[in-house]
């Protein structure tokens, strides 16, 4: 797509034909690029001069505020449909996605500034159809104006999303300021390609300060090194990724099973059939992307990822569900109906499979991502997993 095709709301005002002209920086490469002393300035910043988030917080209805984020848990629309009913699960992936983007190398990414709105975060690989839960909060975000930033919306929707499903949370606050144009300083890796690796040296020694092993990944691949489904080689990727974002083997294990409690993958048919990017895509798109031609396109007909089905036999209850499936059952390697690499359990029992997205009567297979394996199959995860298992309160 040319410039010309783009949205000018998302994208700047279109000020050039169709053909693409060669620009100052092509003609000369080593000029000196002072673009970065214009970024996050006030001409890009729509608030009033002199406007303090913080203060604007303190006036926040957030009662109210978290009652209509409660509300929207089970208002499932045509448009978007919420597996089974709830997009709990959806706003997690999209909380985490957020703050999962942090590394201790540098002190970047991270949900401080609701950068996912813009390029690269919101066309990036992992954050697939993530477009649609930020859409699924513009009316709240609309209601409350100002008084909420989408960084602050954004945490807060998944914090809501587990309590809504009978998790604790340790609370929330506020405070985080939004940024409001694409973050340019950020060093996300060298690749063109993604899922491309050229971030490693060596046997597999990961570039400084990146966190991800893979260019448009928010952590590791989840069928394991470069797509090769072997749970040890896994783990060693998780504890480094994990490491880089300032988590101990003890965090890593909870976040994965937490977040696993919650929710299914996506991946009921062939990924191409899965258009562009929102960054890619045409103007008719109205700002999103990965528009599926896949049967309906959405609910049990959508495609994320590529691995297929939920982890758990209830996936919008807060329960020990994951650890229970994870140690109950031998597992073996399978492929998606997109063609992902992943683990299904021999032999399940009828209520260890989970509902299908649609009909609760029906179901269907549970599934374990070779990342889920790792927690298994890793000496160290293995103790800390089955610790939790048998200590749900600790766990929780």
């Amino acid at each position: 797509m040319n410039e010309s095709t783009k949205c000018p709301v998302m994208h700047g005002a279109v000020t050039t034909s169709g053909s693409k002209s060669t620009s100052n920086r092509e003609w000369w490469p080593a000029q000196l690029n002072l673009s970065i002393l214009h970024q996050h300035d006030k001409k890009s910043n729509p608030m009033d001069e002199g406007f303090d988030y913080r203060e604007e917080f303190k006036t926040l209805d957030y009662k109210a505020l978290k009652n209509d984020l409660t509300a929207l848990m089970t208002d499932s629309q045509d448009w978007w449909p919420a597996d089974y009913g709830h997009y709990g699960p959806f706003f997690i992936r999209m909380t985490w996605h957020a703050a999962g983007t942090y590394r201790i190398g540098d002190g970047r990414g991270g949900g401080g500034t609701g950068n996912q709105r813009f390029a690269p975060l919101n066309s990036w690989p992992d954050n697939g159809n993530l477009d649609k839960a930020r859409r699924l909060l513009w009316p709240i975000k609309r209601k409350y104006g100002k008084k909420i930033s989408w960084a602050d919306l954004i945490i807060l929707a998944g914090n809501v999303a587990i309590e809504s499903m009978g998790g604790k949370t340790f609370g929330f606050g506020g405070g985080r300021s939004d940024i409001w144009s694409p973050e340019e300083d950020i060093d996300w890796g060298v690749e063109k390609e993604w899922l491309g690796n050229d971030r490693y040296s060596g046997v597999r020694d990961l570039a400084n300060p990146l966190g991800a092993v893979q260019m448009g990944l928010i952590y590791v691949n989840p069928e394991g090194p470069d797509g090769n489904p072997d749970p040890l080689a896994s783990a060693a990727d998780i504890r480094e990724t994990f490491s880089r974002m300032a988590m101990n083997d003890e965090e890593t294990v909870a976040l994965t099973a937490g977040g696993h409690t919650f929710g299914k993958t996506h991946g009921a048919g062939d990924a191409g059939l899965v258009g562009p990017e929102p960054e890619a895509a045409a103007i008719h798109e109205m700002g999103l992307g990965w528009k599926n031609a896949h049967g309906s396109g959405k609910g049990r007909d959508a495609i994320t990822s590529g691995l297929e089905g939920a982890w758990t036999a209830n996936p919008t209850q807060w329960d020990n569900g994951y650890f229970d499936l994870l140690f109950g059952y031998e597992w073996e390697l399978v492929k998606s109906p997109a063609g992902a690499h992943q683990w299904r359990a021999i032999n399940p029992k009828e209520e260890d499979m989970a509902p299908d997205a649609e009909n609760a009567s029906t179901r269907v297979p549970t599934m374990m991502t070779t990342a889920d394996m790792a927690m298994r199959e890793d000496p160290s995860y293995r103790v800390i997993a089955k610790r939790y298992h048998e200590n749900p309160e600790e766990f929780q």
